[in-house]
C-alpha cells in the first residue's frame, strides 16, 4: 500500500492535471471526478487568458514606443547626413586638386 505525502489535495503545479489523476489510487480518482468543479477551471482559464492579453497589450505598446523611437533617430541622422552632404558641397567641391609632377618625393 503506497502513503501518498500530498496532504489536502495539493500537488505539484508543473504536472498536468491528467498527470497527476492518473498517478492516484482509482477510488481517489472517482473522488476527484465528483469533486470536479468547471466552473473553478474556467475563472482559471479565464484570468490566464487576460493575463496574456494585459502581456501582449504591454509588448505591443512598447514595440509602437520602440518603433516611433528608430523613426525620430532615423529623421535625425537623415537630417544629419543632408548637413554633410551640404557641407562637402561647399567645402571640398571648389577645389582643385595640385598638379602633379610625376615625382611624389619631390617638394
Amino acid at each position: 500500500m503506497t502513503i501518498s505525502t500530498c496532504f489536502g489535495g495539493q500537488h505539484s503545479s508543473s504536472i498536468s492535471r491528467s498527470d497527476y489523476l492518473s498517478s492516484l489510487p482509482l477510488w481517489r480518482r472517482w473522488l476527484s471526478i465528483l469533486n470536479w468543479h468547471p466552473v473553478v477551471e474556467y475563472e482559471v482559464r479565464e484570468i490566464e487568458f487576460k493575463n496574456r492579453k494585459i502581456e501582449h497589450e504591454k509588448r505591443m505598446q512598447q514595440l509602437q514606443s520602440d518603433t516611433e523611437q528608430l523613426k525620430k533617430e532615423n529623421a535625425r541622422l537623415a537630417a544629419s547626413n543632408a548637413r554633410l552632404e551640404r557641407f562637402e558641397r561647399e567645402h571640398w567641391s571648389g577645389l582643385t586638386p595640385h598638379p602633379s609632377t610625376g615625382d611624389s618625393w619631390s617638394s
